[in-house]
């Protein structure tokens, strides 16, 4: 027997409890800013790990913390992973609904108490009150409204919280891939743009490292023995920046480059740090596809190239779904007052991780903020009800699939 439809509350029938709650957003805000949790401060991450955790078992999910082990040698905090069952099963049309948000920030121990959480005007300000404890903080806020409107027509909420992601996730990425294998939706919470655009997709990023090795001679005696690698690292230089403009989705970037020890040494080997980045699979192939081909020509005969991959995150692509996730969230929107547009990014996050395993993702559902990793960094509090009520209902909407 199908369960029974519910009439969906609408976004604006949530915004008044959104606007109820605002006070205590706030309060929660300023006490979130005042813990110091860079992505190296794991003491710190597990405070608002701790603190996660006591408002996600409030509102009746079943919490999970994982030690994901060490980035960069380094150990980071926990990964928080909470639970909760709706009452719409899946072979009824419920979905499974991830909500993602960090906790981690850039800033160094200290800065809490230097630059402390302020309120000018209806701007917010502190490390990390835009990215991402505003976001964090949001997807809570959302879950409360849910709950006290009664909105149980979904299979699962899942929501996901990193210790780790402003260092690129090494230690989460694994939790965070097991965690999205199986939902139907993916709900990021990093915060709206500035003019507060959602995000439809990131860039992927390709780190590689290409080890040139040619032969040491005296560069006086008989320099005719030698073989230079810091030259066919120059040539390769020029032809991997010339694959700028070559496709519309993907740049190439030499971020270093070095070579020799001596002047008087003909240079022996040298070494390219590369990195590529597209909004699409197919360009991270083509552009990896030219850097083994350039590599496979070294310009300096007796010498040879090594290319080595470091590093991927896979492009948060713009697809099909998520542009219908995106159109779902506009006349969401339109019921708030809010006429909302979708941009494309070159950042990475989390996000990326989520789509890399097949799950489409919807970005930037905090409230409206920006600067940044700067200490010019702010939140927008006016924006705040209209964005958890937005993210409220769009919860609402995605978890149940008998709508679609």
């Amino acid at each position: 027997m199908t369960a029974p439809t519910r009439q969906r509350p609408r976004a604006q029938d949530l915004l008044p409890l959104a606007r109820a709650r605002l006070d205590r957003f706030l309060s929660d805000l300023a006490g979130l800013v005042a813990i110091d949790s860079g992505s190296y401060s794991p003491a710190g991450v597990n405070l608002v790990a701790d603190w996660t955790a006591a408002r996600l078992s409030a509102l009746g999910f079943a919490v999970e913390r994982v030690a994901p082990g060490k980035a960069s040698g380094e150990r980071t905090g926990d990964v928080l992973i909470g639970r909760r069952t709706g009452r719409l099963a899946a072979r009824d049309g419920g979905r499974r609904i991830l909500l993602a948000a960090h906790m981690d920030t850039v800033f160094a121990d200290g800065t809490a108490a230097t630059r402390p959480f302020s309120l000018q005007g209806r701007l917010a300000h502190g490390p990390g009150v835009s990215d991402d404890k505003g976001g964090l903080l949001a997807g809570l806020t959302a879950l409360d409204i849910l709950a006290e409107a009664d909105v149980e027509e979904y299979a699962e909420i899942v929501f996901l919280a990193t210790p780790d992601e402003e260092i690129g996730s090494p230690a989460s990425r694994p939790v965070t891939e097991r965690t999205a294998r199986g939902a139907h939706f993916a709900l990021a919470l990093e915060c709206a743009r500035e003019n507060g655009d959602l995000v439809i997709a990131r860039k992927g990023v390709a780190d590689f490292l290409l080890t040139v090795t040619g032969r040491a001679a005296h560069s006086g005696i008989e320099p005719e023995r030698g073989a230079n690698a810091a030259l066919t690292a120059a040539h390769l230089v020029v032809a991997l920046q010339a694959l700028n403009g070559l496709w519309e989705d993907v740049t190439v970037n030499v971020g270093v480059v070095r070579a020799g020890t001596r002047t008087n040494i003909v240079c022996p080997e040298a070494e390219l740090r590369v990195e590529i980045r597209s909004a699409t699979t197919a360009g991270m192939t083509r552009a990896r596809a030219a850097i083994e081909e350039a590599a496979a020509r070294p310009a300096v005969a007796g010498t040879s190239v090594v290319v080595e991959q470091l590093d991927l995150c896979p492009p948060m692509e713009d697809t099909e779904v998520t542009h219908r996730m995106m159109a779902r969230a506009r006349s969401l929107g339109e019921e708030l007052g809010l006429v909302l547009k979708a941009t494309a990014t070159g950042g990475v996050g989390d996000a990326n991780i989520i789509a890399g395993v097949g799950v489409p993702v919807l970005d930037g559902l905090g409230p409206v903020g920006g600067s940044d990793h700067t200490p010019e960094e702010w939140l927008d509090t006016a924006s705040v009800p209209e964005r958890v009520a937005l993210l409220a209902a769009l919860v609402a909407t995605l978890g149940d699939g008998r709508h679609a």
